[in-house]
């Protein structure tokens, strides 16, 4: 069997994510590994980094208060069993995950698919797709449609 000891888990704070957190959650318990919950603060594939001081402080930390409640309320026990590592950052996305996936050094990317189509899916494209094109490590994708959305604590 594969060894996995540490496990990328992007979100974007949304019930479809909860899924590929879930999944990322249990696979980690099971396998003994660290789970990197990620959530990137979008500005954009082509931003500038921001000075960290007034606004954008303010900004980052509200938003790693937002991730630490969400994760709380979303997924209470599994927070308990599961070595898990919360990391919130400015950027774009798609090219946020890869750089984090390549900087950690993780064994996999676990993550929700939201399942846009048609034009919505023409128009925005879809991040998990981007994704599994770049990265350089193993990317599972977890379907939202079909799916039991994480219960609310």
């Amino acid at each position: 069997m594969e060894t996995v000891k540490k496990i990328l888990a992007p979100t974007d704070l949304s019930e479809l994510s909860c899924i590929g957190l879930r999944h990322a959650l249990e696979m980690g318990r099971l396998r003994g590994a660290e789970v990197i919950v990620y959530y990137v603060i979008d500005l954009g594939d082509h931003w500038t980094k921001p000075e960290h001081s007034g606004p954008f402080r303010e900004m980052l930390e509200f938003h790693k208060s937002s991730l630490d409640k969400f994760l709380r309320e979303k997924f209470p026990e599994e927070m308990n069993l599961t070595e898990v590592r919360q990391v919130v950052e400015f950027g774009g996305a798609v090219d946020n995950i890869v750089e984090k996936a390549e900087a950690e050094r993780v064994d996999r990317i676990v993550m929700s698919t939201h399942g846009r189509t048609g034009i919505d899916h023409l128009l925005i494209g879809s991040v998990s797709e981007r994704v599994i094109a770049r990265a350089s490590c193993p990317v599972l994708i977890i379907p939202a449609h079909k799916r039991k959305i994480a219960r609310a604590a």
